[in-house]
């Protein structure tokens, strides 16, 4: 089960990490429309700010499962693989999936008006689909506690391994 939510976590990631490469495109031709033609965009604008954003909600769990979020690594990174276990299981479970159903419950009816109202833009030639944009942030809540849920499966597994050779 953790290994086919790795692959499912990494696939989105992967997918994800593209957007890189449209920010910096659209963010140049922006660049190049506002200070070289004397024209600006708040459609292209806009759009870089949500891929940017999109970027961040989509890759998320992809770089905790690659272990790329920040943490205080003083004395994780010495400790023995079972106290780490220990620490990544109630990490998970206490920490990271309460704050996942949380923000998915809030986000929820969040989300759910902006459908309601097909929210757009505040700006005249802003982009349409606002509402797309904030259909990420459960979707976000979901990944990341799919993630969280693979990680305690693997820390439960490290735990179980240590308990099965003392029993013999």
């Amino acid at each position: 089960m953790a290994d086919a939510i790795d692959w499912f976590t990494a696939a989105v990631g992967r997918a994800a990490a593209w957007l890189c490469l449209v920010i910096v495109l659209l963010q140049f031709a922006l660049v190049v429309a506002r200070y070289l033609l004397g024209v600006g965009s708040i459609w292209l604008t806009e759009t870089v700010l949500y891929a940017h954003g999109a970027l961040f909600l989509m890759a998320a769990a992809w770089t905790l499962q690659v272990g790329g979020h920040v943490r205080v690594d003083i004395f994780y990174g010495d400790l023995p693989a079972r106290t780490r276990a220990k620490i990544d299981l109630a990490g998970a479970l206490l920490l990271l999936l309460p704050f996942m159903a949380v923000l998915f419950a809030f986000a929820w009816s969040f989300t759910a008006r902006s459908w309601a109202i097909l929210e757009r833009s505040q700006e005249a030639s802003g982009l349409p689909l606002v509402f797309l944009f904030k259909t990420l942030i459960p979707v976000f809540a979901v990944l990341m506690a799919l993630q969280g849920v693979s990680q305690a499966i693997r820390a439960a597994g490290v735990l179980q391994q240590r308990r099965a050779r003392n029993a013999r």
